[in-house]
């Protein structure tokens, strides 16, 4: 059973914006905190960002400043809102719960920054 979606990926050239989405059950988006992930090619997952059920918020340094996560509790969606893109931005972005569990990883959404 799908329990967290991603969505709202795509290309777009240095210095662009895009808003990622994250559709999750209501049980998992009532209980959990939740995080946006990345994996660039050739390199690990990394941690992006999180929002705990209360709103507090925690940035990976690489990002802080450009990026903002934020949920909706009415429609029980995450988002990310993608500022100032660089290349290095450039992967596919997972959302997951914070910390993230094995079986929640969905297929991501591709961003891809051009130079």
């Amino acid at each position: 059973q799908v329990q967290l979606v991603e969505s709202g990926g795509g290309l777009v050239q240095t210095g662009g914006s895009l808003r990622l989405s994250c559709a999750a059950s209501g049980r998992i988006f009532s209980i959990y905190a939740l995080g946006w992930y990345r994996q660039a090619p050739g390199k690990p997952r990394e941690f992006v960002a999180s929002i705990t059920r209360g709103g507090a918020t925690n940035y990976a340094d690489s990002v802080k400043g450009r990026f903002t996560i934020f949920r909706d509790n009415t429609k029980n969606t995450m988002y990310l809102e993608m500022n100032n893109l660089k290349p290095e931005d450039t992967g596919v972005y997972y959302c997951n719960t914070n910390p993230s569990f094995p079986a929640y990883w969905g297929q991501g959404t591709q961003v891809t920054v051009s130079s």
